[in-house]
């Protein structure tokens, strides 16, 4: 008896709901990873992704040029501003030290001072208060420093007044107001010129120094453009085995040209801004602070004598100031001759009022020679004569470094506004290079 072989048993699957023909699971479709990807695939990839690099290099070399520019330009006039608020807070710090050398050397006449030297204080403070006004506008950072300096200005004045009042009756008290005015000036005031001047000092260098930072954007965006337009067209001559690619490296020539230009205008500008600095405006500086030093000197020099024998204090104070004063010109080099001729006539007269007054008992004598009575030695004379060439030669040079910086920021091109132009300019023609041959790919 034959067996007959069964039948595997049937399985069961689940066909597809309501009866529907089963369908084939769908394609792929395609990502936008997948897309970009053959878009940069074999040398058309390529191509455009150099495309895409120069094209950015270009845009950021003009946009650092632009910068680098602005940076310079930027500078330059921020230094020539804040140059001519120091000369202006410098100039406040003359004229009151000034009009203090006067009120000191007006009281030893007594009664009613010379009217030359009234007038000569009168305006100097009338100069120092337009001078803080002035200040105040250029320079808001400073007004609230120039606003408590004003008000010291008006109590110093107020106790100048009351001591000339005392003074021409005869009152011995009126020197006692006049050393509590310069106790004012000395000790409220010029704190706060000194301040003014350490602040604006800063600006004016922390602005010489950042001149020079605009050459480094030019030179830096300049050179990475160069290299990338460079291996692009390297690339390009080994894969197309065309030698030249006469748009990309034109536009490679353009960014060339600018940096060229931009570089050697800029490494100008700041070449003769750190000229400036090192000549006119060291001058000034030197120049400002000689004039300061040796009107507080004239201005001890009369306290030693209002004092009668009890000046030690002032006495010691003028040398200070004197030693300032030579210090000062000395930096002035073979400008500074005259001045010096002129400052060593006046301290021999000091040396002669001082010999009057300490070793010969002559206080009478010595005051004639401080208030300029005695023609043949007079104090008043040879100081004006350093005070005339001294301001002279102060005029010269701060005019000399506005006019300079003012020079350095005209002579820089265009490519402050032409950077970014210059930048997509390049990059069109990259490009205009590139599409050329990626035609021969289609």
């Amino acid at each position: 008896m034959t067996q007959t072989q069964s039948a595997p048993p049937a399985t069961w699957s689940p066909g597809p709901p309501n009866g529907l023909p089963q369908q084939a699971p769908a394609a792929p479709v395609p990502g936008r990873r997948g897309a970009i990807a053959r878009w940069f695939d074999g040398t058309p990839g390529r191509m455009r992704a150099f495309l895409l690099l120069a094209a950015a290099m270009s845009v950021v070399f003009g946009l650092a040029a632009a910068q680098g520019f602005s940076q310079s330009d930027g500078a330059l006039g921020r230094a020539q501003a804040n140059a001519a608020q120091l000369v202006r807070i410098q100039a406040i710090h003359t004229n009151l030290v000034s009009a203090n050398a006067d009120a000191t050397n007006a009281f030893l006449v007594g009664g009613l001072e010379p009217p030359g030297q009234r007038q000569h204080f009168v305006d100097s403070l009338a100069a120092a208060a337009g001078l803080i006004a002035e200040a105040a506008t250029a320079q808001p950072a400073d007004r609230d420093v120039l606003g408590a300096l004003n008000k010291t200005l008006i109590t110093y004045e107020g106790l100048i007044e009351q001591a000339r009042a005392n003074n021409r009756q005869g009152l011995p008290i009126g020197s006692q107001y006049l050393k509590d005015a310069n106790s004012v000036l000395q000790n409220d005031s010029l704190p706060l010129v000194k301040a003014l001047v350490q602040a604006n000092e800063k600006r004016v260098d922390s602005e010489f120094d950042g001149i020079s930072y605009g050459t480094i954007w030019v030179l830096v965006g300049g050179l990475l453009s160069l290299v990338v337009f460079g291996i692009t067209l390297r690339w390009l001559a080994r894969r197309t085995h065309r030698y030249l690619n006469v748009p990309i490296a034109v536009g490679a020539v353009l960014v060339l040209l600018t940096t060229a230009v931009g570089g050697i205008a800029l490494a100008s500008a700041s070449s003769s801004a750190k000229n400036t600095r090192n000549s006119e405006y060291e001058r000034t500086l030197a120049l400002s602070r000689a004039r300061i030093a040796a009107y507080d000197a004239r201005s001890n020099e009369s306290l030693t004598l209002i004092a009668r024998g009890s000046g030690d204090d002032f006495d010691k104070a003028y040398n200070t100031s004197a030693t300032e004063v030579d210090n000062q010109l000395s930096k002035l080099g073979s400008t500074g001759t005259d001045l010096q001729s002129k400052w060593s006539s006046y301290k021999t007269i000091h040396g002669k009022v001082r010999d009057q007054d300490a070793n010969k008992g002559n206080w009478d004598g010595a005051v004639a020679m401080a208030v300029g009575s005695d023609k043949t030695n007079s104090s008043v004379d040879t100081f004006g004569a350093f005070d005339t060439a001294s301001n002279q030669q102060l005029t010269k040079t701060s005019t000399a470094v506005q006019s300079e910086l003012k020079d350095a920021r005209n002579g820089l091109p265009p490519i402050g506004w032409l950077g970014v132009p210059i930048g997509i300019a390049a990059a069109l023609l990259v490009a205009w290079g590139m599409s050329q041959r990626l035609e021969e790919y289609r």
